[in-house]
């Protein structure tokens, strides 16, 4: 099963839903939310489904291990840290690790192939962050195991994020309302992102598919930048899709998420981006490893080597592929080259300040879209240099640009920068409340209606970010 396929929201979703609100009492409902995780996640692979309840459990036994001695000792913090990690990277980077020591020493060493357990950065991040944060002060453990498995597995942000401290929703296992408001609110952020995912990002997707499928002969400068632009497009649109959907989901059941994404493409520097884009992950970076290094706290370049250990990190999170370490590397030279003010502070204020950032985001992302180093090369060459135009070019660029695919693509544009956003605002302000909800609510259910109605024509594509 896949996050917003068919099956899950015509059975699933419903059906959870329905006997949530039937059951009486916090206590029952939550055991009835973490059986579903658990099932949700045993559709999508039920033999990876004993190592996510390791995970839980490993980080519950360390935890109240620390509630248990208290400040004093360091250890179990160190054994759950060690643990988690141990876990992700066994399955995540022991080919790439071994592939890279193979290449480089000219090793012969058998590369594991290990299937990548859907979500595993998600909730190995939530359970280290859970015992770090335990570490910190061992009376924010949780002493229940059922407010554990309910906190990593709940199923809308098991899969893809966003990444939820726990101190962030402890009470809110323990105590939350399920008010009309929540509930309309949680829908309407739902179909908000279903509509990213199916109407916007899947179109773009077809577009930088097609284009990175390519071959070098094949490709010009127009075709390079609408691949990568197309790409720009289809990965916010999609993860941040993925997002809404998780936040309004954890609204409908009571819980507040923090926001993942803030408009990122109209930032004006990389700095600025990376406070808009992947918020919780940013965040979590921050908080358990660039202020535990040292932050900016121990001179200019302890600072700067902290930050590329940061993006170092982030880059690898994303993937066991040299792509990503340098998409990570690649954010981390310009957030320090405007931390040194290499960068003048005059050009940063101006108009081209925005046109700099987006050029960074786009060619970071075709490195980070790229199969390997090499396609990532020729993309980059063609991006600037590829000026032989040819007929059967310009056809392949035409049979792309069909008047549905245009008309979304311009609709993507629009709406990653807030223009559309700001004109509703100022068309609603004049216009009564109550005329406001009903238009609301009719532009939503049409908006649904298409959603499924795309959905049942076209084969469903998945998240992204389930390969991370």
């Amino acid at each position: 099963m896949v996050f917003g396929s068919p099956i899950f929201l015509f059975c699933f979703l419903p059906v959870t839903y329905i006997v949530y609100r039937i059951l009486p009492g916090i206590r029952l409902r939550n055991i009835w939310l973490a059986l579903a995780s658990l099932v949700f996640y045993s559709f999508g692979q039920l033999a990876y489904l004993p190592l996510l309840l390791l995970s839980v459990v490993m980080n519950y036994l360390f935890g109240r291990l620390m509630m248990s001695i208290g400040r004093g000792s360091r250890w179990p913090a160190v054994c759950a840290v060690v643990g988690n990690l141990l876990l992700l990277g066994a399955f995540k980077y022991l080919d790439f690790f071994a592939g890279t020591l193979n290449a480089v020493f000219g090793l012969s060493i058998p590369l594991p192939g290990l299937t990548l357990p859907i979500g595993i950065s998600f909730f190995t991040f939530q359970g280290l962050s859970y015992a770090l944060d335990v570490s910190r002060d061992p009376d924010s453990g949780a002493k229940s195991f059922g407010k554990l498995i309910l906190y990593i597995s709940f199923f809308p942000q098991l899969i893809a994020g966003p990444i939820i401290k726990y101190h962030d929703v402890a009470r809110q296992i323990d105590d939350r309302a399920l008010t009309p408001e929540l509930t309309l609110t949680g829908l309407r952020r739902f179909i908000t992102g279903f509509a990213k995912k199916l109407l916007l990002a899947n179109t773009a997707g077809r577009v930088a598919d097609s284009v990175f499928a390519l071959a070098a002969g094949a490709l010009d400068i127009r075709l390079a930048w609408l691949g990568a632009v197309c790409y720009t497009l289809q990965i916010y649109f999609d993860f941040s899709g993925y997002s809404d959907m998780a936040i309004g989901l954890g609204r409908m059941f009571g819980f507040t998420f923090q926001e993942n994404f803030n408009l990122p493409y109209i930032s004006k520097s990389i700095k600025e981006f990376w406070r808009r884009w992947h918020i919780s992950l940013s965040s979590w970076f921050r908080d358990y490893l660039y202020i535990p290094l040292g932050g900016n706290r121990k001179g200019k370049g302890r600072t700067m080597l902290n930050k590329f250990i940061v993006f170092f990190s982030t880059g690898l999170w994303h993937g066991a592929s040299w792509t990503f370490v340098l998409w990570g590397l690649w954010h981390g030279l310009f957030s320090t080259l405007e931390d040194a003010n290499l960068i003048p502070k005059r050009f940063r204020e101006s108009a081209l300040s925005h046109l700099y950032t987006m050029l960074v985001v786009v060619l970071g992302f075709t490195l980070f879209r790229a199969d390997d180093l090499a396609a990532a090369g020729v993309m980059f060459s063609q991006m600037f240099t590829g000026f032989h135009f040819t007929a059967p070019k310009t056809l392949t660029l035409i049979s792309l640009l069909d008047r549905r695919t245009v008309f979304f693509l311009i609709a993507a544009v629009l709406l990653a920068f807030g223009l559309p956003q700001k004109l509703v605002l100022t068309i609603s302000k004049p216009i009564p409340d109550s005329a406001c909800q009903w238009v609301r609510a009719g532009a939503y259910a049409v908006l649904f209606v298409l959603c499924v109605l795309n959905l049942s024509s076209t084969s469903f594509d998945p998240f992204i970010y389930f390969q991370f």
